[in-house]
């Protein structure tokens, strides 16, 4: 389910939006985003955009508002982290966050073999986000920073909430500001741009090799693997037009 489709569960059919996701709404926003800070740090505002905790973290009409805030918390981290990946793998899949050791924290354990994270908007690198297993491995050895990953096979992430990130060239950079990056997905596994034919810069369509030439590099592609129509029998293609040089021609 997107944002949207979130927010607009939360509109009543004359048009008012439920005054309990409101409450909600205002009370989790600045709380879930703190989610490495101390207790004695201020709670930041939250940032606007596709993974803001305003945009994905209303209760849909009919759900009790958790009644304590560490409940509340909870539940916006849980929000978003089942909104990062498709509903059919992220309704079974466990929550967890990165404790400080590298270590996972549970937050609800799941029946299939994905975990999701919540993520912190106010950190730049930290989205929500949904792996497989090998996807998982890939993670937590760049998190460790080791020479090269270890995942045995291709893993899958997705980030269908968007993300923002250091750097698309170093794997390792944590200083650099902010790239925003639109939903996408990944096929974790060490493509290369030249061998294949891809790009290797940021785009906000098709796809690209991230940290290209490094043993990080993936294949990073924009958007959902839903866009477009589904073909069925009796459909006819229909072509589109698109300005371009003369030399495209």
């Amino acid at each position: 389910m997107s944002s949207k489709d979130t927010r607009d569960e939360a509109v009543s059919e004359d048009g008012k939006l439920n005054r309990r996701n409101m409450l909600f709404a205002g009370s989790t926003l600045a709380a879930a985003s703190a989610l490495t800070s101390t207790p004695s740090s201020p709670e930041p505002a939250g940032a606007s955009g596709a993974y803001s905790n305003s945009a994905i973290t209303l209760q849909p009409p009919g759900n009790e508002v958790p009644a304590s805030k560490q409940e509340r918390v909870l539940a916006a981290k849980i929000a978003r982290a089942m909104l990062s990946g498709p509903r059919d793998i992220t309704k079974d899949a466990t929550v967890a966050e990165m404790g400080a050791d590298g270590s996972l924290i549970i937050l609800h354990q799941g029946t299939n073999d994905w975990v999701c994270f919540p993520g912190d908007e106010n950190e730049i690198g930290n989205v929500p986000m949904c792996a497989d297993p090998m996807g998982l491995q890939w993670m937590m050895d760049i998190r460790a920073k080791k020479p090269k990953p270890t995942n045995t096979a291709p893993g899958l992430i997705y980030m269908l909430c968007g993300a923002t990130q250091h750097s698309n060239t170093d794997p390792f950079d944590r200083t650099s500001p902010a790239i925003p990056i639109g939903p996408h997905w990944m096929i974790i596994w060490p493509y290369d741009a030249k061998r294949c034919g891809l790009p290797n810069t940021v785009r906000d369509a098709g796809a690209w090799v991230m940290f290209d030439g490094t043993p990080y590099a993936y294949l990073h592609i924009c958007g959902t693997p839903w866009v477009g129509n589904e073909y069925e029998a009796g459909r006819v293609p229909i072509w589109t037009m698109r300005y371009g040089g003369q030399s495209q021609t």
